[in-house]
């Protein structure tokens, strides 16, 4: 199937790692131009092409989403498809675990970096009267966990915030929807100290059996094993190319069938 995004403009914030780095990968396969913002852009320039952009940023901060919808404008004169995945999850004992300071920095780099850059990128979709905003959710905005309530929080405002852009801006023809990941093998759950070795020191297992044992057993996912990058880029992908021109204020899943409810 022909996406139809060669030579589309694509801003992806936390592009540096994990579901962000290969949707980069993904839309420069598929001939777009891509602004990749990120503390850390050592990962991006190794992909070495002369359509992508590679802006160094803290995204937590109120200039840095800014300044990566900026650069995408000098660069290549406009903006048509903006991705917020940028997103961290402190792993917590529970709700009273969590101080001010740890709720301001989810709420910073989670829910405010989609503030912020959709902010900075609409201007531009309005003046072209076109334009779509993927934002990457998480299957516990619905489902909260006791050990991410920070994380869990920070999810929910970005699905209840996309499905009011794609209200107020459908009419100015720009398309606003989420994708919502559930386990995937991202960093969060490789890193020192992320999920992996959370699950194996729980069930006493080796990180690669506690692993199996969370997807099958505990979370019981209808495909019995846990997602890739790659297959939610694939989402986000096709959601934002014209393939789903109808699609707005819509929640995609990529969650192996973990969420079960109607």
């Amino acid at each position: 199937m022909e996406l139809r995004i060669k030579d589309k403009v694509v801003v992806i914030t936390g592009a540096s790692a994990g579901i962000g780095l290969a949707a980069a990968k993904l839309f420069l396969q598929e001939g777009a131009k891509v602004v990749g913002g990120s503390r850390s852009v050592s990962a991006l320039e190794r992909l070495g092409s002369d359509r992508l952009v590679a802006v160094s940023a803290d995204l937590s901060t109120a200039e840095g989403p800014e300044a990566v919808v900026n650069k995408a404008v000098e660069a290549f004169g406009r903006i048509d498809i903006l991705v917020n995945n940028v997103g961290i999850a402190p792993i917590r004992s529970g709700f009273l675990s969590v101080d001010d300071e740890g709720w301001r920095t989810v709420m910073e780099t989670n829910f405010m970096s989609m503030v912020r850059a959709t902010r900075a990128a609409l201007p531009s979709m309005i003046r072209q009267k076109s334009g779509v905003i993927v934002s990457v959710s998480s299957e516990v905005g619905h489902q909260p966990d006791s050990m991410l309530p920070d994380y869990s929080v920070s999810k929910a405002a970005i699905l209840s915030l996309s499905k009011a852009i794609s209200n107020e801006f459908g009419p100015m023809g720009i398309r606003a929807n989420v994708v919502s990941p559930g386990p995937i093998r991202t960093p969060l759950w490789d890193n020192p100290g992320g999920f992996a070795d959370t699950l194996a020191a729980t069930f006493g297992m080796s990180k690669e059996e506690a692993i199996v044992h969370f997807t099958k057993n505990v979370r019981q996912l209808a495909l019995e094993r846990i997602g890739t990058p790659e297959e939610v880029a694939a989402v986000i992908a096709f959601v934002a190319s014209e393939q789903a021109s109808f699609v707005t204020g819509s929640e995609y899943m990529v969650n192996g069938g973990a969420l079960k409810q109607v």
